[in-house]
């Protein structure tokens, strides 16, 4: 899975979507074809992870996440490939008890993972010493990969997302959860490229995280278009990915590149990038969050992402 050939993906030109378009040129990097499971900036991550786990006989892997993580979804479905046994530290104790209703937990239980359940409020201290130390008592010679999967080689593999095949884009458009992904973006960017960055989340706190790999300062983080927070979306935002599916045939996932992607018309309405520019946007995967999402649509008698 993880061999030393870089891996190219294809750029789908965006066309007939929208009038918007008619004065800038908006192209998807299909990252999400990757792999069937272990997609987009998932697979980035875990590269240079892995190698480094095996290159230190460590007996396994292990991370951390919460109920829909794509992160533990990915890192179980990598482990049962490349047959290296995974751990998976949970967010919320309530879990346990619900793994057959949770598509995401079922399929890295499914893949092998070992799943251990901690409350929200031990979840915090993820990265204290005294946290940390215990798992490695617990969990003997396991390689311990933060949450999200950023660190500096989960970065190393995210430089590869840009490429020769990118050079021509004024514009490279990214969700950001952790900020490992747009820090690997900003490093192999050109002088001439403007990075944005779209959070999921709630504030542009990943900029300290950012300034930790790269010293680079082009780019804008923009929070306006998290819809609330972290995994929170409403109607319109499930109409939009539904209709840009019906269209132009990608499937955006709902947490990160539906966010992103009505972000981009947003700032193309208001005039916010120049017309004529040339608009790379990087999907990240995540599609596997999909599911569940759905259900949490349902409960809430909101309309279905379309699949």
């Amino acid at each position: 899975m993880f061999n030393s050939k870089k891996v190219e993906v294809s750029i789908q030109k965006i066309d007939g979507f929208s009038s918007l378009l008619d004065k800038i040129e908006l192209f998807v990097l299909r990252e999400d074809e990757i792999h069937p499971i272990v997609s987009g900036n998932k697979f980035r991550k875990l590269k240079y992870n892995f190698r480094e786990a095996l290159q230190q006989n460590k007996k396994g892997i292990l991370s951390f996440g919460g109920a829909y993580s794509n992160h533990i979804s990915a890192l179980a479905a990598a482990g049962k490939e490349l047959k290296i046994p995974t751990v998976g530290i949970i967010r919320g104790e309530e879990l346990e008890s619900k793994i057959d209703n949770n598509p995401t937990l079922l399929f890295a239980k499914n893949c092998g993972m070992e799943l251990h359940f901690v409350t929200r409020e031990a979840y915090r201290d993820r990265t204290e010493s005294y946290f940390l130390e215990n798992l490695s008592l617990e969990f003997k010679d396991y390689y311990i990969v933060p949450e999200g999967g950023t660190n500096e080689f989960a970065v190393k593999g995210c430089e590869e997302i840009l490429s020769d095949h990118t050079l021509n884009f004024d514009y490279i458009c990214t969700p950001v959860g952790t900020g490992g992904t747009i820090a690997g973006i900003i490093k192999a960017s050109q002088p001439h490229q403007k990075i944005l960055g779209f959070s999921a989340l709630k504030g542009t706190f990943q900029k300290d995280e950012i300034r930790k790999y790269t010293s680079k300062t082009n780019f804008e983080l923009l929070d306006e278009y998290c819809f609330g927070g972290y995994g929170k979306i409403d109607a319109n935002l499930v109409r939009f990915i539904n209709d840009f599916k019906s269209k132009t045939e990608v499937q955006l996932d709902p947490v990160y590149t539906g966010k992103m992607m009505f972000g981009i018309f947003d700032l193309i309405k208001q005039k916010k990038l120049k017309e004529n520019s040339r608009i790379l946007a990087v999907h990240t995967g995540g599609l596997q969050g999909i599911a569940g999402m759905n259900q949490k649509l349902k409960m809430k008698k909101l309309p279905q992402i379309e699949l």
